[in-house]
């Protein structure tokens, strides 16, 4: 199965620079409508199994796109999951503050260096967030290998599954970079999953995503096919 991750893109709260967690009503900015637009076309057509997206208005329209111009066009019943697994970090009494005053703070220092120890007041902690997220990771993971599924999320969601995949503590998560309408692509059709692709945010993957699976232990990076 190949998992694809898309994080939304640019939000009214990136533009302002608040921390918007699961607050109600923030919308993509005018930079983040055209980076759906663009992202449509960078995912081009292909078969997809699920389609599974946060209940955060910003990752619907992110996608929309895409749902409405390519997969409902070939797939009249298709239908999308709205998954509350897939939910931003609950970042409680830190939601809507300024990321600067946020720094400011004696935790910012424990989510960057320790994150699995961070609990957020009134909200929830990193690594209950990553555990609500692998929780979809390994029902989509029992999908044949020929599929391929699609998540549409956040920032500090996707990077939680990809140190997941590459087998990295969460307390090193941080080192991994999700920007706005970025898209990574991870293979769990063998042994342990691989990464495809990570934070792109130019590229038209299609033919990525139409693929044969790779399935044999390579040496030396690629086969290149």
């Amino acid at each position: 199965m190949r998992l694809v991750l898309i994080r939304h893109a640019h939000s009214q709260s990136n533009a302002s620079g608040v921390l918007s967690g699961r607050l109600p009503n923030i919308h993509l900015s005018e930079k983040g409508i055209k980076q759906s637009q663009q992202l449509s076309e960078r995912l081009g057509n292909f078969a997809v199994a699920q389609l599974r997206v946060s209940p955060m208005e910003r990752c619907f329209e992110t996608i929309s796109p895409w749902l409405n111009d390519v997969v409902l066009k070939n797939s009249p019943d298709f239908e999308p999951i709205i998954d509350p697994s897939l939910n931003e970090v609950d970042y409680g009494d830190w939601s809507g503050k300024k990321l600067i005053t946020l720094a400011r703070k004696k935790e910012w220092r424990t989510v960057q260096e320790s994150p699995s120890r961070m609990y957020f007041p009134g909200g929830e902690g990193i690594a209950q967030m990553q555990s609500r997220a692998m929780s979809v990771v390994h029902e989509l993971a029992k999908l044949p290998d020929s599929k391929t599924a699609v998540i549409v999320s956040h920032g500090d969601v996707i990077k939680s599954i990809v140190a997941s995949a590459v087998g990295t503590h969460l307390d090193e998560f941080q080192r991994i970079i999700i920007d706005p309408a970025s898209v990574s692509v991870l293979d769990y059709s063998g042994i342990k999953p691989r990464v495809l692709l990570l934070n792109d945010t130019r590229a038209v993957v299609t033919d990525l995503l139409q693929a044969p699976k790779r399935s044999r232990n390579l040496l030396g990076g690629g086969a290149g096919k």
